[in-house]
């Protein structure tokens, strides 16, 4: 850290793919950036490790299409929705614009790093943001520390790009002096990579039961990605031992116990806790504003996690370039917050209550049962309720603008 810069127009925490493509674009757009990153890289993360075929089109902006797609990603042309019972739903990749990929965030988290660094963003890894500096009513910076070395950065502006944890947000002064108990978890997920399924080729597949719901895809190496979400009162059942977690929990999925009975992790296993799903408030205080998980945690059974991850970076770096580059003498951070509140909403907003229902359904047995029938006698619903959780223009705008927040 000694040969840190102490000022830099842009400050993000978190280098997973929405604080990498946000520090790219802003990068390409000649901004000074500090990207600070907890891990060292590459690092084995929890996730789905679906990427849907949109999030191609964000790889080409970003210049690292090439290097995704020589990691030898799977190919994923489809995702299958299976009932309790093992009724499938089919859902093709297709629908949203070409193959979707399977490949590991070890992988794609490095590739988007390393382009960054290529790009001119200067990396921190290994390194902790230990709190933010805040001048009366705004943030400008932030304390960081690496090994035993602390130091100030300061930034015109902060970006949150942290996670679930929203580990920045929660420094905010005025959040810790009234710091809420933090509630219980909802939700504890897992995942493991494994060897030996029986998932069927091209496929992502998807398995709901009793509490919560599971996925299932292939990644590069011929790997089998496992990710699942179980309530905390059936872990704690199984004695938070995941392998049990899957034989008693999962396998009530007919489709799950066939697909996974001679399977073996070929990895450590991996969990963390959910304590809510939806969006959060995309510019926490002015001069910080909140892209990714940190702003919004989507449904993994959507499959357009990655793809909001990608979309948020984007949408905050173009709207800090249309601030900051075409009218920095009226630039305003009361006028950034308000615009990128707004765009946000307008953009994620949708999507995010659809899921809101459909996760009431996936994790109800009955319901899903009826979900997957009244959606298996009508390719067209199917594929205005699979695009609404992906976009708020193709297919499934306004689909649920009657419905409240939920």
């Amino acid at each position: 850290m000694n040969n840190l810069a102490t000022s830099y127009d842009v400050i993000i925490a978190g280098a997973g793919p929405a604080g990498s493509s946000a520090a790219i674009h802003l990068a390409n757009n000649n901004f000074r950036v500090l990207l600070v990153e907890q891990k060292k890289f590459p690092r084995p993360k929890l996730c789905g490790e679906f990427i849907s075929p949109e999030c191609l089109e964000h790889f080409e902006r970003l210049g690292v299409e090439y290097e995704m797609l020589s990691s030898s990603p799977a190919l994923l042309t489809e995702t299958v929705f299976y009932s309790r019972t093992g009724h499938g739903l089919t859902i093709p990749s297709k629908w949203f614009g070409g193959d979707a990929i399977g490949l590991s965030r070890a992988v794609m988290d490095n590739n988007l790093l390393q382009r960054a660094a290529n790009a001119g963003v200067t990396i921190l890894e290994d390194a902790s943001v230990t709190d933010l500096i805040e001048d009366k009513d705004r943030v400008r910076g932030v304390c960081l520390k690496k090994g035993g070395t602390e130091q100030e950065c300061n930034a015109l502006i902060t970006i949150d790009a942290t996670g679930r944890t929203r580990a920045l947000t929660r420094k905010l002064k005025r959040l810790r002096q009234n710091a809420a108990p933090r509630s219980k978890a909802k939700l504890i997920a897992f995942k493991a990579h494994l060897e030996k399924t029986r998932v069927a080729d091209g496929a992502c597949e998807i398995y709901f039961y009793p509490g919560g719901y599971g996925g299932l895809s292939t990644i590069e190496g011929g790997m089998s990605n496992l990710c699942f979400i179980a309530s905390p009162n059936d872990v704690r059942r199984c004695q938070s031992n995941p392998e049990k977690v899957v034989r008693e929990i999962v396998f009530r999925n007919k489709r799950a116990a066939h697909t996974l009975e001679a399977a073996s992790a070929c990895s450590k296993w991996l969990s963390v806790s959910l304590e809510n799903f939806g969006r959060q408030r995309p510019s926490p205080a002015k001069g910080l504003l909140a892209i990714g998980d940190s702003a919004a945690f989507i449904d993994p059974f959507t499959g357009s996690g990655m793809l909001m991850a990608l979309e948020s970076g984007e949408l905050a770096s173009q709207l800090l370039v249309r601030h900051l580059k075409s009218a920095s003498s009226t630039f305003s951070l009361a006028m950034l917050a308000d615009d990128y509140n707004t765009e946000y909403r307008r953009k994620f907003d949708s999507r995010l209550r659809l899921c809101a229902l459909l996760r009431r359904a996936a994790c109800t047995p009955f319901l899903a049962e009826i979900g997957i029938a009244l959606c298996g006698s009508s390719e067209r619903l199917r594929n205005r309720l699979a695009r609404a959780t992906h976009s708020d223009s193709k297919g499934g705008k306004g689909l649920l603008d009657p419905v409240k927040w939920i």
